[in-house]
């Protein structure tokens, strides 16, 4: 059991995939990073100094100042401010992994037409040599 575990985890497309998970993870946090710590601070001057972060609303109804201070007070919060910032978190990795995708695949090019080298006789429809005279299965001459 051991050995055939071995096996499998040294396989190409599993070790790929740790690789691709880990890397993965660390680019997320450099985006997480990137968001809260540049972005929104940035589009929060733009739109007149307002932390993201900070946009909340009480399901109690009263008015808090900080999201801190209503979870201090034990208030039940939808934080829509903080949703912003994870679905700014997103559209970059999102962006940044289709930049990624579309960069391999120019330089992957086109992939080269595949020539038949068989083609299908047309009295028994059995498959034949593309050079063949005669087909093999029922002997009937071949164009």
């Amino acid at each position: 059991m051991w050995k055939e575990f071995k096996t499998f985890v040294m396989r190409g497309n599993v070790l790929d995939l740790a690789v691709g998970i880990i890397i993965g993870a660390a680019f997320g946090k450099i985006v997480s990073s990137f968001v809260s710590d540049i972005l929104t601070p940035v589009l929060s001057l733009a739109l007149g100094k307002v932390d993201f972060s900070n946009l909340f609303f009480a399901l109690n109804g009263e008015s808090y100042a900080t999201l801190e201070e209503a979870k201090k007070a034990g208030v039940a919060t939808v934080n829509y401010g903080l949703f912003m910032n994870i679905v700014l978190d997103f559209l970059i990795v999102a962006f940044a992994v289709f930049m990624i995708v579309r960069a391999a695949n120019k330089v992957k090019g086109e992939p080269a037409p595949v020539t038949p080298n068989t083609k299908e006789c047309p009295e028994c429809l059995s498959v034949i040599p593309l050079k063949a005279r005669k087909c093999a299965q029922c002997g009937s001459p071949q164009p």
